[in-house]
This record gives C-alpha cells, structure tokens and sequence, in this order.
C-alpha cells in the first residue's frame, strides 16, 4: 500500500507546533504528525505529517503560506517493513568496552565487551550517531584514567544508553531525565530489556528541575548528550550540581559550537580534559575544578 508524507521546515519550536496542530485537521486526516528539531544549530523545526491517501495539497499550500513556513513537499512513501529495514542498516556499534546492538543481533555480542541492548525499533540514541558513540568513547577513557564511581546521572537520556553504559560498570544507582514522557518510557524499556532494573532511575525532568535530581546532588558525573542551546542554558546548573572533581561529558555540540560551550562552561568552573570529533558532532570531557 502506498502512503504519503508531507514534510515542511518552518523557524520556532511554537510556530511548528501551532502548524502542526493545523495540519492534524485536515481532510482527508494525517495518520500521524511530528514536530523535530533540525540540529544544525539553525533554529529551524520539522512539521512531517503521513497520509493513507494523498493529503489535500491546496490545504497544505495555504497552511504553510500563513504560518510563514516554506511550502510542504509531497512524497510516495514505498511499503516497506522499516523495522526490518532498521534492523539491517543499524549495526553493531563497538565504543571502546561497550557494545551497542539490537535483539536481532543477540549472536554478535563478543565475550569480552559489555553488551548494552536498543532495540531497533526505539532508534534514536542507538550509538550511531556520533554524539552517542563520542559519549560512550569519552566514558571508555574516562573509566580508563581511573574513574571508579560515585553518583552519576544522565540529563536528556533520551535510550538511556549511557546511563545504562554507567549502571553495568560502576556500583552506585544512575539518574536518567529526559523532558520527553516518551523518551522516559523507552529509557524504562531499555532499561528493563538490560536487566538493570533498580539500578537507573528513569524520570521526567527539564534539566535539573526535579526533586530527584535535586536531593542526589553533587554528582561525580554527568552526562548530557542533547545540543547546544540546552547545554549552554544548563552551564550554571552544571556548576552546582557536579562535585568538586566531578566530571561532564557534553555532546549534541557540532564543532564549530565547540569552543563556544568550552568557554562558557569554563566560566562556570570546569577545566576542559578532553575534545573528541566524531563527524560533524564535538564531545567535551570537563572537570570540575577542585578548588577556585
């Protein structure tokens, strides 16, 4: 069966939502609609709709006109099985001692690495992107210059893989937050398919602004794989919230924005230990200073 998808770019996390509630009147209806940041540091968002039959390009064209967002393009959507699709181009992703993989590639898991399960069907946060590898990477040699624990949370976990990667190898309880209700789900998913139920606290929080977060403070590490923006808004929170000697590891940051959260962070205490590019994406290591 074909189906269709009209997708537009338009500036603003609120003109897109607005947008996107438009299109979800439209007749014939959309099957579904999202609203995703475009992280390229542009500031603009995706509105993508799906139709079961072809959706009503007059309507579109008028949609985007007073909303001021560029005109929606209309695209065939091949009957595919995405999952299985997913499952064939996601492969195994090997990050130092860690080993990201799907339930359909259970028979790949080397002995000697220690196995973080993503199911292909929750594909975002997978370890492919280098974001997530650049963090597993810079949790690898962190553990390896001799880091041995402590409280450790992972601020927009997203998968939750790292807080998972944490959980595996060191003793104490991992906070996973993510602002998303969904994404907290997945993480709780993941978390349980790892057999690490007990040992990552998955909650929903904006930043630092929960209780729970809160009452477990200072941390000894932190990670926050999300993008620029966020990462900059969240420096003075950092700098309570990480002990003295603590380490973050930032990522989400393309490498022209790298200098720019290196620096402000420094600001708020942090000297820089590490900067790893994978691609497009930097991944920061910084320490908290131990004294000013």
């Amino acid at each position: 069966m074909t189906t269709y998808s009209a997708l537009t770019t338009i500036m603003g996390e609120d003109p897109a939502t607005r947008l996107a509630e438009a299109v979800e009147e439209l007749t014939p209806e959309p099957t579904g609609v999202g609203v995703f940041e475009i992280e390229d540091g542009s500031g603009l968002w995706e509105v993508a709709s799906y139709f079961m039959d072809y959706p009503d390009a007059g309507a579109l064209a008028v949609l985007s006109a007073l909303h001021h967002a560029k005109p929606f393009t209309i695209s065939e959507i091949p009957d595919q099985d995405w999952v299985s699709k997913v499952q064939r181009e996601l492969a195994p992703v090997e990050a130092g001692r860690f080993f990201v993989y799907g339930g359909h590639d259970a028979d790949k898991v080397p002995a000697d690495r220690i196995p973080l399960l993503i199911e292909a069907a929750m594909a975002f946060g997978t370890g492919h992107h280098g974001t997530t590898l650049g963090c597993l990477r810079a949790f690898d040699a962190l553990l390896e210059a001799g880091f041995a624990g402590g409280k450790v949370a992972d601020i927009g976990c997203g998968t939750a893989v790292l807080a998972m990667a944490a959980a595996k190898v060191l003793p104490d309880m991992v906070l996973a937050s993510d602002i998303d209700p969904v994404a907290v789900e997945v993480a709780a998913a993941n978390v349980a398919a790892n057999g690490l139920t007990g040992r990552v606290d998955c909650v929903v929080a904006a930043g630092f602004d929960t209780p729970v977060l809160a009452d477990a403070a200072p941390f000894d590490l932190i990670f926050a794989n999300i993008l620029k923006g966020p990462l900059v808004g969240l420096a003075p929170d950092m700098g309570r919230s990480v002990a003295r000697g603590g380490h973050v590891i930032l990522s989400g940051i393309l490498n022209e924005q790298a200098q720019e959260v290196t620096d402000i962070y420094r600001q708020n205490g942090f000297n820089l230990v590490k900067s790893d590019m994978i691609v497009d994406w930097t991944t920061l290591t910084m320490c908290k200073k131990s004294h000013e």
